[in-house]
């Protein structure tokens, strides 16, 4: 009988060390290689860019999604060559490495040669007000209270940083420990945003134009389908590229992301899925064509895309602690790895509610920014922006809604994975960004300042 039973264990033993087998030599072998190159870029990114805690990090930002592999994954990071390494089991190992200037880089062979960026000291728009600035109307506090609460500990919000500005004022801001005012955070897809501005900057100099067929090199066949799609398509989501932004074990976002050494040369082979300007899905893949349009536009480098992004963008606003992360071939990565703080995000969103214009200098073309938070389709999408137009239905794939009903229907905002906003508020003159590695209370914190706003109009100013 014994036998019997450690026969049977057996068999099972052997059944699921070969399920393990065929599951490794398909796709998990690049999940796994995913997973590591994620542990890697996202903790080198924390300890060489951010300069917060990359084990607290780790803890609340990558832990929830490795699972089980959190048991077989071990890291190590290595502050006297800037990089870090993560393995699973001893094996898929991935390596990320930060230079200077032009952040961090999960590495596929060699480090690509590349002269690192000192960032200039720009001047800072909020030197007045170089301290914590602490609302004190009562309103304006319960806000932000509201905004770091942990209702739910299941699914907590992690707010990290919360910053208000109205009438281009700062007017209140708050940190969670180990973060501050000068702390770059992750974006995510609030480089999305970002993309779109450097687009509208290589507009503005008659290098682009969004109404005409992207001028990639790879699309230019006679018979590629992908010839067509235009700049603006691309913009707005509606290229016909597949929605890359889903649950599925490897998907074009994961691939491209951590197992591509040239990311954008892997976007302009992703197939098409949908006649172009038909159909809106989200992609990662569409925003990183739109990178290599702007690394071909302003020279070859990552060097040179740097130099470009900071003397046009990062430069005018006094986004004193961006950074933009390009892949090994020099192509930004435009669709997810930037970094700044959010006193920075927030100087970036007051350009929109100015028209595009910082301190009488023309930044974006004229008409930009309206363009930008138009309708696409029936969506809750612009072109680089999600607006305020759609109050039913729910974006494809996520299940989440368009937008916030609550706020003005003139709202429109970047927004980012784990939480992360810019929101414009045009009627109000309001800016919010909130910045964390979780979701909620957004809506509700920016109604509250818009009721505070109002009720207080004349004091917030005078604080």
């Amino acid at each position: 009988m014994v036998l019997r039973i450690l026969k049977w264990l057996f068999g099972i033993v052997v059944v699921l060390v070969l399920c393990v087998g065929v599951f490794v030599a398909t796709k998990g072998k690049d999940m796994l290689h995913a997973a590591t190159g994620s542990v890697s870029r996202s903790l080198c990114s924390a300890a060489f860019v951010s300069g917060v805690d990359p084990d607290r990090l780790y803890a609340e930002e990558q832990l929830p999604r490795l699972g089980p592999l959190d048991w077989v994954l071990r890291y190590d990071i290595d502050r006297e060559r800037h990089e870090v390494r993560a393995a699973i089991a001893g094996g898929f190992a991935a390596r990320a490495v930060h230079r200077p200037g032009l952040g961090c880089l999960v590495v596929h062979g060699d480090v690509p040669e590349a002269a690192g960026i000192e960032a200039p000291a720009f001047a800072d728009a909020f030197a007045d007000q170089s301290a914590l600035v602490e609302p004190e109307d009562p309103a304006l506090r319960k806000a932000l209270d509201g905004a770091f609460t942990e209702p739910d500990p299941r699914s907590p919000r992690n707010t990290k940083a919360f910053v208000v500005l109205h009438d281009g004022r700062l007017i209140a801001e708050r940190y969670a420990p180990g973060y501050g005012p000068t702390t770059p955070i992750w974006a995510h897809s609030l480089s999305k945003s970002l993309t779109n501005a450097l687009i509208g900057i290589l507009v503005r100099e008659g290098k682009l134009r969004v109404d005409e067929p992207a001028p990639l090199p790879a699309w230019q066949g006679t018979s590629d389908a992908h010839r067509a799609i235009t700049v603006d398509q691309l913009l707005r989501m509606t290229s016909g590229l597949p929605f890359d932004d889903n649950d599925d074990v490897i998907n074009h976002l994961t691939r491209m992301m951590f197992l591509e050494r040239d990311m954008a040369g892997y976007a302009a082979r992703v197939p098409l899925e949908h006649t172009p300007g038909t159909d809106w899905a989200y992609s990662n893949t569409g925003y990183m064509v739109l990178s290599s349009l702007v690394r071909d536009a302003v020279g070859t480098s990552a060097a040179d895309v740097e130099r470009f992004v900071r003397r046009e963008l990062f430069e005018p606003l006094g986004m004193r602690t961006a950074t933009l992360d390009c892949d090994a071939t020099g192509t930004p990565i435009g669709a997810s790895n930037s970094y700044a703080s959010a006193r920075d995000w927030a100087r970036f969103g007051q350009l929109y509610l100015d028209d595009g214009v910082i301190a009488g200098r023309r930044v974006l073309p004229e008409g930009w920014v309206a363009y930008s938070a138009s309708q696409t389709l029936a969506t809750g999408y612009g072109a680089g922006f999600w607006n305020n137009l759609v109050d039913k239905g729910s974006v494809p794939v996520w299940d989440a809604p368009w937008g916030m009903p609550s706020l003005p229907k003139d709202m429109f905002y970047a927004r980012g994975a784990l939480g992360q906003y810019i929101v414009i508020v045009p009627s109000e003159r309001l800016v919010v960004v909130r910045m964390g590695l979780g979701y909620g209370g957004v809506e509700k914190a920016i109604a509250e300042i818009i009721t505070a706003l109002h009720a207080h109009a004349g004091s917030l100013l005078a604080q």
